[in-house]
């Protein structure tokens, strides 16, 4: 790319950092949802993300709209007391946040800066769901009896086809989005409208971003799809999951479908956190996960 910004210098996340981001993240591994080019990109407005590089370390600033500035951890190799210190304290002295913070913190960094002047808090809001994606393929076992309820009902009624996501659906990807966020009354909910907007973007740079997609066509139209991607070697993540919501038994045939397709080859699946929403909690609960994935905030002591 043509300028990168050496901190305290930031620019706003475009697709042009596409490749520098995710050298960094291919070397770091991540393991919390967040940190891929893609999910970045999407949600730059809803958080005003912007980036920079400070010596060996990818940073990444948060300042929302609605709410203080704050850091993501900074991606790059172990050895990060002193960028962590250097961020906070740039946060206090130049932003004047009276509680600087670095948040979406994995257990990783969490170890680096124990014991070393920080404070370090679990947030359970912000962990991700992880699941093992043979389990979410077969539905095995009692316990996803109901899932598979749902799933052959669909079967029976509707006769339902699975498809790759390719160049012809988008548009169609794009109309079912609208229809969920007039159904869902997004006007009425930031977060909502923001959820609108980052999945308009994901479909929209479908291509650019090397998304993978799925989607269900009943009667030859689109009422359901999903997109994701690699997270690391044995775990893909799911960004975005988008149904016909007058048709109940679509969200379980698409995760079971994508899943199938899409990532049989790797061992878990990540599909990210629930933000405290309690109906949300109950639904990735209910998907039995084998690991919830820790996230921290970290803070000078």
């Amino acid at each position: 790319m043509n300028h990168v910004p050496r901190f305290p210098e930031f620019l706003s996340i475009s697709l042009e950092a596409k490749d520098l981001f995710k050298r960094f993240l291919r070397d770091y591994q991540p393991t919390t949802s967040e940190l891929t080019f893609s999910n970045l990109f999407i949600w730059r407005s809803h958080y005003g993300l912007s980036w920079s590089l400070y010596q060996d370390w990818l940073v990444l600033l948060n300042e929302p709209p609605h709410g203080e500035p704050w850091f993501l951890p900074p991606v790059g190799p172990p050895g990060r007391v002193e960028v962590c210190r250097r961020l906070l304290n740039w946060l206090g002295e130049v932003k004047k946040i009276s509680h600087p913070c670095i948040n979406r913190v994995d257990r990783r960094l969490a170890e680096e800066v124990t014991q070393k002047g920080f404070t370090c808090e679990t947030v359970r809001d912000h962990f991700d769901y992880l699941y093992r994606s043979a389990d979410l393929i077969s539905l095995s076992g009692n316990k996803y009896h109901s899932k598979k309820n749902h799933i052959n009902r669909l079967r029976r009624l509707q006769q339902p086809v699975y498809e790759p996501l390719r160049e012809e659906f988008l548009s169609a990807c794009l109309h079912l989005t609208d229809c969920w966020c007039e159904f869902k009354r997004c006007e009425e909910d930031l977060n909502l409208t923001s959820e609108w907007e980052a999945t308009r973007l994901a479909i929209r740079h479908f291509r650019e971003l090397e998304l993978q997609g799925g989607l269900i066509l009943l009667a030859g139209k689109v009422e359901a799809f999903a997109l994701g991607e690699l997270l690391n070697r044995q775990t893909a993540v799911i960004h975005i999951e988008k149904a016909n919501p007058e048709i109940r038994e679509l969200y379980a045939l698409i995760n079971q479908q994508f899943c199938e397709h899409a990532w049989k080859e790797v061992e878990l699946i990540n599909r990210e956190q629930d933000l405290g929403e309690p109906g949300l909690r109950k639904a990735k609960l209910s998907y039995h996960p084998v690991l919830l994935e820790e996230k921290f905030r970290i803070s000078l002591g």
